[in-house]
C-alpha cells in the first residue's frame, strides 16, 4: 500500500489498485475527524458507515496514478494492468516480460 495525501485536508490514506476499476482506501485516522466532507456529512453522533468516499481523496488518488505516484498493478506481481498509465512501460526482470 502507498500514502496519499488529500489535497484538500492533508489526510493521508493508504492506498493501492489492483486494476483501473479496483481501489482499496486504508484510513489512517479516524474518517469523521480527519476529512471535512466526512465531518461535514455526519450529524453528531451519527455514523460514517454509509459515506462511501470522499470526492476530493478521490481525485487525489486519480491524481496520484497519474503522476505515477501509485501504480496500477496485480496484487501478487504489481504487474501493471492493460489500460494503466504503467502499463506502456516495459515489465523488466519477470518472466512474463516479452520483447514487443
Amino acid at each position: 500500500m502507498r500514502a496519499v495525501e488529500c489535497a484538500a485536508c492533508g489526510n493521508q490514506v493508504l492506498c493501492e489498485k489492483f486494476s483501473v476499476a479496483h481501489t482499496s482506501v486504508q484510513w489512517t485516522a479516524d474518517a469523521a475527524v480527519a476529512c471535512a466532507e466526512f465531518r461535514d456529512r455526519v450529524r453528531p453522533g451519527a455514523t460514517t458507515a454509509r459515506t462511501l468516499t470522499c470526492r476530493a481523496l478521490r481525485a487525489s488518488i486519480d491524481r496520484a496514478v497519474e503522476d505515477g505516484t501509485l501504480t496500477v498493478g496485480t496484487p501478487d506481481r504489481g504487474i501493471p494492468e492493460a489500460g494503466s498509465p504503467a502499463y506502456g512501460s516495459p515489465v523488466v526482470g519477470t518472466p512474463e516480460a516479452v520483447d514487443v
